[in-house]
Protein backbone atom coordinates (compact mmCIF):
# COMPACT_ATOMS: atom_id res chain seq x y z
CA UNK A 1 0.00 0.00 0.00
CA UNK A 2 2.14 2.94 -1.12
CA UNK A 3 4.96 3.84 1.05
CA UNK A 4 3.55 5.11 4.58
CA UNK A 5 4.13 4.04 8.03
CA UNK A 6 2.60 0.90 9.82
CA UNK A 7 0.47 3.22 11.52
CA UNK A 8 -0.69 5.23 8.46
CA UNK A 9 -1.74 1.66 7.64
CA UNK A 10 -4.13 0.94 10.32
CA UNK A 11 -5.20 4.43 10.24
CA UNK A 12 -7.12 3.73 6.21
CA UNK A 13 -7.89 -0.32 7.31
CA UNK A 14 -10.08 1.67 10.45
CA UNK A 15 -11.62 3.95 7.77
CA UNK A 16 -12.17 1.03 5.26
CA UNK A 17 -13.56 -1.43 8.11
CA UNK A 18 -16.09 1.18 9.34
CA UNK A 19 -16.56 3.61 6.56
CA UNK A 20 -16.54 7.06 8.48
CA UNK A 21 -14.37 6.97 11.29
CA UNK A 22 -13.57 10.20 14.11
CA UNK A 23 -10.48 11.14 15.72
CA UNK A 24 -11.49 10.17 19.02
CA UNK A 25 -12.07 6.35 17.85
CA UNK A 26 -8.84 6.44 16.07
CA UNK A 27 -6.99 7.87 19.31
CA UNK A 28 -8.81 5.30 21.03
CA UNK A 29 -8.30 1.82 18.49
CA UNK A 30 -4.43 2.64 17.97
CA UNK A 31 -4.05 4.25 21.66
CA UNK A 32 -1.76 7.49 20.42
CA UNK A 33 -2.34 10.78 21.11
CA UNK A 34 -5.13 13.08 19.50
CA UNK A 35 -2.86 15.22 18.07
CA UNK A 36 -0.38 12.25 16.53
CA UNK A 37 -3.71 11.35 14.65
CA UNK A 38 -3.92 14.22 13.14
CA UNK A 39 -0.65 14.53 11.48
CA UNK A 40 -1.77 11.32 9.54
CA UNK A 41 -5.16 12.29 8.73
CA UNK A 42 -3.67 15.74 7.40
CA UNK A 43 -0.88 13.72 5.45
CA UNK A 44 -3.87 11.47 4.21
CA UNK A 45 -6.16 14.13 3.30
CA UNK A 46 -2.87 16.49 1.30
CA UNK A 47 -2.43 13.23 -0.59
CA UNK A 48 -6.08 12.90 -1.58
CA UNK A 49 -6.57 9.65 0.15
CA UNK A 50 -9.43 10.56 2.51
CA UNK A 51 -11.85 13.67 2.84
CA UNK A 52 -13.93 14.80 5.46
CA UNK A 53 -17.12 16.19 6.77
CA UNK A 54 -19.00 17.56 9.54
CA UNK A 55 -21.64 15.46 10.97
CA UNK A 56 -23.83 17.35 13.02
CA UNK A 57 -24.79 16.24 16.74
CA UNK A 58 -28.44 17.00 18.55
CA UNK A 59 -26.46 18.22 21.13
CA UNK A 60 -22.69 20.42 21.23
CA UNK A 61 -20.38 20.75 18.03
CA UNK A 62 -20.39 18.83 15.01
CA UNK A 63 -18.13 15.78 14.62
CA UNK A 64 -15.72 15.52 11.99
CA UNK A 65 -16.02 12.45 9.63
CA UNK A 66 -12.97 10.74 7.91
CA UNK A 67 -14.02 8.83 4.57
CA UNK A 68 -11.97 7.19 2.34
CA UNK A 69 -12.08 8.95 -1.30
CA UNK A 70 -11.63 7.13 -4.65
CA UNK A 71 -8.37 7.21 -4.61
CA UNK A 72 -8.07 5.60 -1.10
CA UNK A 73 -10.36 3.01 -1.59
CA UNK A 74 -8.18 2.11 -4.80
CA UNK A 75 -5.44 1.49 -2.61
CA UNK A 76 -6.67 -1.87 -1.33
CA UNK A 77 -6.89 -4.81 -3.83
CA UNK A 78 -8.84 -4.98 -6.51
CA UNK A 79 -8.32 -7.74 -8.81
CA UNK A 80 -10.48 -7.99 -11.80
CA UNK A 81 -8.09 -9.82 -14.60
CA UNK A 82 -10.26 -10.58 -17.81
CA UNK A 83 -13.41 -10.02 -15.59
CA UNK A 84 -13.21 -5.88 -16.60
CA UNK A 85 -16.51 -4.58 -17.05
CA UNK A 86 -15.99 -3.28 -20.43
CA UNK A 87 -15.19 -7.12 -21.50
CA UNK A 88 -18.51 -8.21 -19.48
CA UNK A 89 -20.48 -5.48 -21.67
CA UNK A 90 -18.97 -6.64 -25.21
CA UNK A 91 -20.19 -9.82 -24.56
CA UNK A 92 -23.48 -9.22 -23.21
CA UNK A 93 -23.64 -6.65 -26.40
CA UNK A 94 -22.19 -9.75 -28.88
CA UNK A 95 -24.31 -13.06 -27.16
CA UNK A 96 -26.74 -11.68 -24.79
CA UNK A 97 -26.69 -11.31 -20.58
CA UNK A 98 -27.49 -14.95 -20.32
CA UNK A 99 -23.62 -15.63 -21.43
CA UNK A 100 -22.24 -13.27 -18.84
CA UNK A 101 -24.02 -15.13 -16.69
CA UNK A 102 -22.38 -18.63 -17.59
CA UNK A 103 -19.30 -16.35 -17.63
CA UNK A 104 -19.89 -15.87 -13.86
CA UNK A 105 -20.77 -19.72 -12.86
CA UNK A 106 -17.67 -21.31 -14.70
CA UNK A 107 -15.62 -18.81 -12.55
CA UNK A 108 -17.85 -19.94 -9.01
CA UNK A 109 -17.07 -23.74 -10.00
CA UNK A 110 -13.73 -23.21 -10.24
CA UNK A 111 -13.05 -21.34 -7.38
CA UNK A 112 -15.38 -24.08 -5.70
CA UNK A 113 -12.64 -26.64 -6.52
CA UNK A 114 -9.66 -25.04 -5.16
CA UNK A 115 -11.89 -23.55 -1.90
CA UNK A 116 -13.01 -27.11 -1.42
CA UNK A 117 -9.11 -28.68 -1.54
CA UNK A 118 -8.93 -26.47 1.67
CA UNK A 119 -11.69 -26.54 3.52
CA UNK A 120 -12.89 -30.03 3.11
CA UNK A 121 -10.49 -31.51 5.64
CA UNK A 122 -11.73 -29.21 8.38
CA UNK A 123 -14.35 -31.26 10.45
CA UNK A 124 -16.43 -28.48 12.01
CA UNK A 125 -18.55 -25.66 11.18
CA UNK A 126 -16.36 -23.66 12.98
CA UNK A 127 -13.25 -25.24 11.49
CA UNK A 128 -14.43 -24.81 7.79
CA UNK A 129 -15.13 -20.97 8.46
CA UNK A 130 -12.10 -20.26 9.78
CA UNK A 131 -10.63 -21.40 6.62
CA UNK A 132 -13.32 -19.60 4.12
CA UNK A 133 -11.97 -16.40 5.88
CA UNK A 134 -8.22 -17.21 5.45
CA UNK A 135 -8.87 -17.85 2.44
CA UNK A 136 -11.26 -14.96 1.17
CA UNK A 137 -8.48 -12.65 3.40
CA UNK A 138 -5.71 -14.06 0.90
CA UNK A 139 -7.63 -13.33 -1.97
CA UNK A 140 -8.25 -9.24 -0.48
CA UNK A 141 -11.87 -9.58 1.08
CA UNK A 142 -10.61 -8.14 4.40
CA UNK A 143 -12.50 -10.70 6.25
CA UNK A 144 -13.64 -10.53 9.93
CA UNK A 145 -15.79 -12.98 11.61
CA UNK A 146 -17.49 -13.75 15.13
CA UNK A 147 -19.57 -16.44 15.97
CA UNK A 148 -22.89 -14.67 17.50
CA UNK A 149 -24.74 -17.11 18.53
CA UNK A 150 -24.67 -21.22 19.32
CA UNK A 151 -23.78 -22.28 15.62
CA UNK A 152 -24.47 -18.89 13.93
CA UNK A 153 -21.47 -16.82 12.62
CA UNK A 154 -21.65 -13.22 11.35
CA UNK A 155 -18.91 -13.15 8.03
CA UNK A 156 -17.60 -10.13 6.82
CA UNK A 157 -16.07 -8.99 4.08
CA UNK A 158 -14.74 -4.95 4.01
CA UNK A 159 -13.12 -4.94 0.49
CA UNK A 160 -14.40 -6.46 -2.48
CA UNK A 161 -11.25 -6.92 -5.22
CA UNK A 162 -13.89 -7.49 -7.83
CA UNK A 163 -16.47 -4.56 -7.01
CA UNK A 164 -16.60 -2.27 -10.05
CA UNK A 165 -17.71 -5.92 -11.81
CA UNK A 166 -20.11 -6.71 -8.92
CA UNK A 167 -21.59 -3.00 -8.99
CA UNK A 168 -22.56 -3.89 -12.78
CA UNK A 169 -23.58 -7.20 -12.51
CA UNK A 170 -24.92 -8.78 -9.18
CA UNK A 171 -24.76 -12.37 -10.62
CA UNK A 172 -21.37 -12.07 -9.13
CA UNK A 173 -22.55 -11.54 -5.61
CA UNK A 174 -25.04 -14.12 -5.99
CA UNK A 175 -21.97 -16.56 -7.52
CA UNK A 176 -20.17 -15.43 -3.91
CA UNK A 177 -23.45 -16.51 -1.85
CA UNK A 178 -24.08 -19.60 -3.81
CA UNK A 179 -19.93 -20.64 -3.50
CA UNK A 180 -20.65 -20.38 0.41
CA UNK A 181 -23.09 -22.13 0.84
CA UNK A 182 -21.45 -25.30 -1.55
CA UNK A 183 -18.47 -25.02 0.00
CA UNK A 184 -19.16 -24.72 3.63
CA UNK A 185 -22.25 -27.63 2.91
CA UNK A 186 -25.06 -25.28 4.47
CA UNK A 187 -28.00 -23.74 3.03
CA UNK A 188 -28.63 -21.45 6.00
CA UNK A 189 -26.27 -18.54 5.04
CA UNK A 190 -27.89 -14.93 4.36
CA UNK A 191 -26.70 -11.95 3.17
CA UNK A 192 -27.84 -9.20 4.75
CA UNK A 193 -25.99 -6.05 3.84
CA UNK A 194 -24.03 -6.04 0.05
CA UNK A 195 -21.49 -3.35 -1.05
CA UNK A 196 -23.05 -3.42 -4.75
CA UNK A 197 -26.30 -2.10 -2.97
CA UNK A 198 -24.14 0.59 -1.60
CA UNK A 199 -23.42 -0.63 1.56
CA UNK A 200 -19.62 -0.14 3.04
CA UNK A 201 -19.67 -4.02 3.69
CA UNK A 202 -21.12 -7.54 2.60
CA UNK A 203 -22.27 -9.31 6.18
CA UNK A 204 -23.48 -12.63 6.08
CA UNK A 205 -25.06 -14.68 8.54
CA UNK A 206 -23.94 -18.22 8.08
CA UNK A 207 -25.48 -21.24 10.52
CA UNK A 208 -24.41 -24.92 11.18
CA UNK A 209 -27.66 -26.28 10.53
CA UNK A 210 -29.44 -26.85 7.08
CA UNK A 211 -32.53 -24.94 6.27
Amino acid sequence: MLHMNATTRQILELIKRHNEVCVNFLSDELSITHMAVRKHLNKLEKDQLITTFQNKQSVGRPVTLYRLTKAGKALFPQNYGTLSVEFLEDIEMLDGKQKVDMLFQRRKEKLKQKYTERIASKSTFIEKVAELKRIQSENGYMVESEEINDGEIEFIEYNCPIFEVANKYKKACDCELSLFKEVLGVDSIERTTCMSDGDHKCRYVMKSHKS
